[in-house]
């Protein structure tokens, strides 16, 4: 009897503390990539007891309908961010970018895209409608006593239903709309502070600082124009005109930032910032027996990986064709997730797969280098695992990305313009696979990304069960945010006091005149 209720004890005591740490969690994701990073935060909140509800699209590319570890609600939408519209704005970039000058691409993308840009925005607003004119959905959600919404800003929706159902709100973040988050957020210097698409770092000349300005007051109209044009007239609608979008946005109580200071250059940030760069990261799980076999029969000279991420089905045959035929003169054997036609001069080296396990490859011993496009996840499993890239940008945030590896001596960059020119792409995978100053620097930043007091995964976990036990993180926004930009920048303070002493020269200048005016009657006069 003492040994059941010993045991009935120590159930109690196990069962107690998870109990006490479920919470209830609405999410509105994104598509693509995006997906696939928050969905592995929400696996790890669903290993800590916590029950999350998932709000999708009927059109949905990526979110399965059905999960395990997730309810969901499905909206019915005409329009949604879908792999067709993904995939034509991938493909008119690829071809835009090949025959223009850098300056010209980000021109097409910040300006010559914008009717682009309000479509996408405005297909995501009409599922955000969707959901809020679902009358039984939104009796539904108000029902659940949610504890908070989960959401990936990119796209302005999560804090539009947020503010509606009068959730708190966390953000699993790096940009915000077309701008990267620390940019609305923290004080960011564009002295050092590079502008994503300039291709700057934080050393800049000042020439690269005039095209800095240029750039954050492009990035800024496009903001602000998507932001009124399109997610403005939503507030209005169902939140009321008295509410401002720009300023809801801003109001989300922790943002998880999926970078680092390992990656991302030193810059000013703020208390509600999380730091959870490469989260997604993790040690390797043995491969599959056939690509094990593959990777084991290259001997000595390891692997090569190649992969353009989940939006870039394939490239264009004559950019295939060369990267193929510079992968089959060099001694290690190649793993290349491809799709599309068969490139013709594929050597016997090269093994083309529609899928790899990128995270268990890159922690495997005999990969070399990682051939990749620069998207924020895979930069980070480089980094994590400390494999050197060559990268192959294709649009956005992936140049500056990978200049941040290069910066730090652990990537060399190739653009499409140049890739299929007098042997570019060998010569590039060349001096990486034999310059041993790239792995070293990959492997020093692998230590010090590894160095942490907390694990990512755990910091960005803690954060959003301290928003549930708090119904909030009040404490830590900055008021601001909530400033107008006279008084942020001090140009009210600095007209009164330029005023103030204006006033106070003319008054001196007045009475030094009547001073002189008298003393020159009396001079007058006593002649």
């Amino acid at each position: 009897m003492r040994l059941l209720y010993s045991c009935s004890a120590l159930l109690l005591l196990l069962l107690i503390p998870r109990e006490c740490q479920s919470g209830n969690i609405l999410v509105f994701p994104t598509e693509g990539s995006h997906w696939l990073n928050m969905d592995i935060l929400l696996q790890a909140l669903h290993a800590r007891g916590h029950s999350l509800t998932v709000l999708r699209s009927s059109k949905s590319w990526y979110i399965k309908e059905k999960s395990p570890y997730y309810s969901i609600y499905t909206v019915e939408a005409e329009r949604s961010l879908d792999q067709a519209f993904i995939t034509k704005i991938i493909r008119e970039s690829i071809d835009f970018e090949r025959g223009a000058l850098p300056i010209m691409n980000f021109l097409n993308m910040a300006i010559g895209m914008m009717g682009i840009f309000i479509e996408a925005h405005s297909a995501v607003t009409e599922v955000v409608s969707a959901i809020l004119d679902d009358q039984v959905l939104m009796e539904t959600l108000k029902a659940s006593k949610f504890d908070l919404l989960l959401t990936d800003p990119c796209w302005g929706g999560g804090a539009i239903i947020a503010k509606y159902l009068n959730l708190p709100l966390v953000y699993n973040v790096r940009w915000l709309i077309p701008s990267e988050a620390h940019m609305e957020i923290a004080p960011s210097p564009l002295s050092y502070i590079p502008i994503t698409g300039t291709g700057n770092t934080n050393k800049m000349t000042f020439i690269q600082r005039v095209k800095n300005m240029i750039f954050h007051l492009l990035v800024l109209n496009q903001n602000h124009i998507v932001s009124r044009q399109v997610y403005q007239k939503v507030c209005d609608k169902y939140l009321g005109p008295d509410t401002d979008f720009k300023e809801l946005l801003l109001d989300a109580d922790i943002w998880l930032m999926r970078v680092d200071f390992v990656f991302e250059f030193p810059r000013p940030t703020m208390p509600n910032v999380v730091y959870m760069g490469g989260f997604q990261c993790k040690p390797a799980k043995p491969l599959p027996a056939d690509l094990e076999e593959f990777v084991q029969s290259s001997g000595e000279h390891g692997v090569i990986i190649m992969s353009l991420g989940s939006f870039i089905s394939e490239l264009p045959s004559d950019i295939s064709d060369e990267i193929a035929a510079a992968f089959a003169k060099v001694p290690q054997k190649v793993i290349w997730r491809h799709k599309g036609d068969k490139p013709a001069t594929l050597g016997n080296n090269t093994l083309l797969v529609d899928w790899m396990p990128q995270n268990d490859l890159l922690g495997h011993p005999k990969v070399k280098l990682f051939v990749a496009h620069g998207g924020t996840n895979g930069v980070q499993e480089a980094l994590y695992h400390g494999v050197p890239v060559v990268g192959l940008p294709i649009f956005f945030d992936q140049y500056d990305n990978l200049l941040r590896l290069k910066e730090r001596g652990g990537a060399e960059i190739l653009s499409l313009q140049t890739v299929d020119k007098d042997d570019n792409f060998l010569k590039a995978i060349q001096t990486v696979l034999n310059e041993p100053s790239y792995r070293m620097n990959m492997q020093r930043l692998s230590r010090l990304h590894k160095d942490t007091p907390m694990k990512p995964m755990d910091s960005a976990l803690f954060w959003i069960e301290f928003v549930m036990r708090h119904k909030g993180a009040a404490h830590l926004k900055s008021h601001s945010l909530k400033m107008p930009w006279y008084s942020y920048y001090s140009i009210d303070v600095f007209l009164f006091l330029a005023g103030v002493l204006l006033l106070f020269v003319l008054i001196t200048f007045m009475l030094l005149r009547c001073l002189c005016t008298k003393m020159c009657k009396k001079k007058v006069k006593h002649e």
